[in-house]
């Protein structure tokens, strides 16, 4: 059997298949999962990568050993099966490995009301029975479909007031995830002109990686918007539960601006919320927060901390640097497309381009997310916060130091012996001269 520590990270479950992710594992997962989750339902789902059917077959097949039933969602991007989670209060499996290359499957797996599992609400535990293998339980389970496509683009829709949508013109790159299986049904009968680049489902990503982060996946879409002349462009990844956004002019807008835009457009909704954002997000998106008459509260990176957190506070609305936005009425759950429809309204109502919008909110030069390998991560982190004794320090999610003009954060990786340096300043120059300091720190030991 392969190796469960290799597959099994600190969010969800990821390998190359069949080498480290194969069959019989997934159905060891799958009697695991149903015996940690103890619902008489399980809620199964999959992307458009070639080796998903397969997978969520086993997965099927060990949770139904459990006594457990199984209700086949079919094709799905990873909200859909958060709200589906939620609506029908069920546990919930999607087979996905996200942005991904083609050899990678994986699965993200959610309780009833799309309660978060992570390395320490399950995996772990998870992990073990898996490793250990569970003997069959009673009478078998059985395996339904359902397709709960159109409900879930309604309660996608449900989050705008759609009477209030103008006729803009929407360049959609689905990067050959889903989607194209999942916004063609959300923006179906609204009035936007929404061109679609790569809509066909193919989990071999015969255009370019489904990895919108990655600013050389944007480039078909920058060409797309200017040649059409598009008001926004919108790049899903491939399990389509994240979106970056393209201006009118084709530049890019980081996570952390599109949270702030996302903010100020809820918090004119629903004054006096409380907004989440990560460690690593612009210092613009409290700032953005707190003028607009709402509380920002700083978290963890991760969509299991946000989450969370978000339960614990009831905020309204969460968001992280890397495009993932959260709701509340979403049952707390990420969705590229609500962040989408919610950005599309503002521009309908405000009558603004994309760009004039997100101009006061681009206040600081960021350094973008910087990977070191070092031997021993924890050291290094020690060495730095020496190095800035004098400054102002938290460990909410590795080492933040603020320098008050300037500010960064060192963070070790889950999996592999990197820190992931984010630094912001008010200029590019001084950004960038930072930035060179930090790293000198980080990289000479």
């Amino acid at each position: 059997m392969p190796s469960l520590d290799a597959i099994f990270k600190a969010y969800d479950i990821r390998g190359l298949v069949p080498d480290e992710l194969d069959a019989d594992l997934c159905w060891r997962i799958g009697a695991a999962f149903a015996r940690f989750a103890q619902s008489p339902t399980i809620l199964v789902a999959r992307d458009m990568r070639p080796t998903g059917q397969a997978l969520s077959d086993a997965f099927a097949a060990g949770a139904n050993t459990q006594g457990v039933d199984v209700v086949d969602l079919g094709l799905a991007s990873t909200d859909l099966i958060y709200y589906a989670a939620g609506k029908l209060d069920a546990p919930g499996a999607m087979f996905t490995a996200s942005h991904n290359p083609a050899g990678y499957n994986g699965i993200k797996l959610c309780l009833a009301g799309a309660s978060p599992v992570g390395e320490d609400t399950g995996l772990r535990e998870i992990k073990e029975m898996a490793a250990a293998g569970l003997d069959p339980t009673g009478p078998s389970g059985t395996v339904t479909q359902r397709n709960v496509l159109a409900d879930y683009a309604a309660h996608v829709r449900s989050f705008v007031d759609t009477s209030a949508l103008k006729p803009l013109k929407v360049v959609a790159d689905c990067a050959n995830g889903m989607g194209g299986y999942v916004a063609p049904e959300v923006f179906t009968g609204l009035p936007f002109q929404v061109e679609y680049l790569y809509p066909e489902l193919d989990g071999t990503f015969p255009n370019h990686p489904a990895d919108p982060i990655q600013v050389e996946n944007l480039r078909d879409l920058q060409a797309k918007v200017q040649e059409v002349g598009a008001d926004i462009g919108l790049a899903f990844d491939g399990d389509a539960d994240r979106v970056f956004l393209v201006d009118e002019h084709a530049q890019p807008v980081s996570g952390s601006l599109t949270t702030a835009l996302l903010a100020k457009g809820i918090l004119a909704k629903s004054p006096g919320e409380t907004i989440l954002h990560n460690a690593i997000c612009s210092k613009a998106v409290p700032e953005v927060v707190r003028e607009s008459g709402g509380t920002p509260v700083r978290t963890k990176v991760g969509h299991s901390f946000i989450k969370t957190v978000m339960a614990e506070t009831g905020a309204v609305f969460g968001g992280e640097h890397s495009a993932h936005y959260y709701f509340r009425d979403n049952y707390r759950a990420d969705s590229g497309l609500i962040a989408s429809l919610i950005v599309l309204e503002q521009l309908s109502m405000s009558g603004s381009s994309l760009s004039e919008l997100i101009a006061p909110l681009d206040r600081y030069a960021a350094s973008g997310e910087i990977n070191s390998k070092v031997s021993d991560t924890a050291a290094v982190v020690e060495k730095v916060a020496a190095a800035y004794g004098s400054e102002d320090q938290d460990r909410l999610d590795g080492l933040t130091v603020d320098a008050g003009s300037w500010w960064f954060n060192l963070r070790p990786s889950n999996t592999e012996p990197l820190l992931r340096l984010n630094l912001e300043a008010p200029t590019r120059e001084e950004c960038d001269a930072r930035t060179a300091e930090v790293l000198k720190l980080v990289r000479e030991s």
